[in-house]
């Protein structure tokens, strides 16, 4: 299955009905991580558990399987990010593949630095710049 680099965010989420609407939660933690903001539009796709599954048993890895997708970066790793936004904190965020969060300290908006992930979690990483604008 192929994904987009557009992809803010993949989660399960069972469809309940409220009302007269279907309803499919987003999980907190997308919203706290900064890949869903509420109030804004987005695009939905929906693929069945059971198709998710036969997809992945098509494909061959050598890491176990997950319901939840892996991290795009590894602690240690070094990358060349822009900075897109500032956090609550005032901290700065870049995104890497699937809408994936570094959070920069000391960092500003529009700014391209080399960073080392110094700190990686399901929903977010931590990157010290290394280098000023690239």
């Amino acid at each position: 299955m192929e994904i987009s680099d557009q992809l803010l965010c993949l989660f399960s989420a069972e469809v309940t009905v409220k009302d007269d609407e279907y309803v499919v939660e987003v999980p907190r933690s997308e919203v706290e991580a900064g890949a869903v903001d509420p109030g804004d539009v987005y695009r939905v796709a929906l693929i069945s558990q059971a198709d998710a599954e036969a997809g992945d048993e098509t494909e061959s890895t050598s890491e176990p399987a997950s319901s939840e997708p892996q991290p795009p970066v590894e602690e240690g790793e070094i990358r060349y990010v822009e900075i897109e936004d500032i956090g609550k904190q005032g901290d700065g965020i870049a995104r890497v593949e699937r809408g994936y969060v570094i959070i920069v300290p000391d960092a500003e908006i529009g700014e391209r630095v080399k960073v080392e992930v110094t700190e990686v979690k399901s929903n977010f990483a931590v990157g010290e710049i290394i280098e000023d604008e690239y």
